[in-house]
């Protein structure tokens, strides 16, 4: 391994090094809780069930109350997924090893290095600027790859009823496609999911009169929802996408009707519709095919937007000139992929937006990130701490 050449791939080294398959933190909190104590940041470890979760604040003007407003969040995780079969990995994946100048590892991209470009950033913004307009704060979990119901929605839940809001937002997830910084998301789509068990009666095929297949009963139904045409979109997002990700029926023996038939499905769904009339349409379409069926929904998160309003202090555009002003390119606004933790963020009002490094390895074997894409990504979050909290016209934006 060469020797790291900055003080982001040093930290994104001790952070990938930490084997935090979720729920588990493994330390990487209290590396930064160190980091950010120098700093004067004040740090609140908030443990729910078998997650760790981090709030950490520090305001500009300590005296004045009326510059505690806004807070800059960034937020971001320290777990991972599990490494895989490692017999695949080229190196260990918790020895984190720089080759040709890309730094590999799990988490690498997902997401240590925008961890660590966060830290550094914060680090060089407070030592050129120790007062600033508002606050700055960190939101870490170690349960967003995971069950996502200790992490940061239970820290957002307990932000709330203190009343403690987050103004803007940065999430550290992978945005970047192909250069750092080329894509940035605004916004993300709403995804809602359900199982559902038709019922039917057992009974071998030999005497139909006794069974009722619930394949035959389902089919119709299902293919009608698939070919439901939910909306158009709108300037954020396209259309909603309905898909079904799983059916199961039978016993494994072709002379046996099966008594159940289970299907699995979900929807992505923009801003156009809301979780209540995807249910109420899901439901009288399975109602209208006359099926006796039981149906759980699981409700994982609203789309949200982030607008860009092309006004002085405006979140959105202060971030994409960070971005134009180190890499000299304007990143195109998107709400493609799946979901982040912005989504339990977003509701509370928070301008929230994703902007991270390549994604193209993420959760795969051989995750890596190039090293000098973390060191720009660090410049990028400074000049956003600075484009946002140097000027102090911009909590009404």
């Amino acid at each position: 391994m060469s020797s790291p050449t900055s003080d982001v791939i040093e930290l994104a080294i001790d952070l990938i090094s930490r084997p935090s398959v979720t729920p588990e933190d493994a330390g990487c909190q209290q590396l930064m809780k160190e980091r950010l104590a120098k700093l004067g940041f004040d740090n609140e470890t908030l443990i729910f069930e078998d997650t760790t979760n981090l709030w950490s604040k520090r305001v500009g003007f300590t005296d004045d109350v009326a510059f505690k407003a806004p807070v800059f969040c960034f937020a971001g995780h320290t777990d991972v997924v599990p490494a895989g079969n490692l017999a695949l990995w080229d190196t260990p994946p918790f020895e984190p090893t720089i080759i040709d100048g890309v730094l590999y590892g799990r988490g690498a991209a997902d997401m240590k290095g925008s961890l660590a470009a966060m830290i550094v950033a914060t680090e060089r913004f407070i030592k050129n600027h120790p007062k600033y307009y508002g606050t700055i704060s960190f939101l870490i979990t170690s349960d967003e790859e995971g069950p996502f119901i200790n992490g940061t929605t239970r820290v957002i839940d307990t932000l709330e009823a203190r009343n403690e809001k987050i103004t803007y937002c940065i999430v550290g997830e992978p945005s970047s496609t192909d250069r750092v910084g080329d894509v940035i998301k605004n916004g993300r789509r709403g995804s809602i999911s359900a199982e559902i068990d038709i019922k039917g009666k057992q009974g071998h095929v030999a005497y139909p009169e006794h069974v009722i297949n619930p394949i035959h009963k389902a089919m119709p139904a299902l293919t009608e929802l698939s070919q439901v045409h939910w909306d158009h979109g709108n300037d954020y997002f396209p259309a909603t996408s309905f898909q079904l990700s799983n059916i199961n029926a039978g016993t494994g023996a072709t002379n046996v009707v099966p008594g159940h038939l289970t299907a699995l499905l979900n929807l992505r769904y923009s801003t156009e519709l809301s979780d209540q009339i995807i249910v109420d349409k899901v439901e009288s379409i399975l109602a209208k095919h006359q099926l006796d069926y039981e149906i759980e929904w699981t409700f994982n998160g609203k789309p949200f937007i982030t607008e860009l309003n092309n006004e002085a202090g405006d979140f959105l555009s202060a971030v994409s000139q960070a971005v134009t002003s180190v890499t000299g390119i304007k990143p195109v606004l998107s709400t493609s992929g799946g979901t982040s933790d912005g989504r339990f963020i977003a509701p509370t009002g928070a301008k929230v937006i994703e902007l991270g490094p390549c994604n193209g390895t993420i959760h795969q074997v051989n995750e890596a990130v190039v090293c000098d894409d973390l060191d720009k990504l660090c410049d990028i979050y400074y000049a956003c701490l600075e484009n946002v909290l140097l000027n102090n016209n911009n909590s009404s934006k």
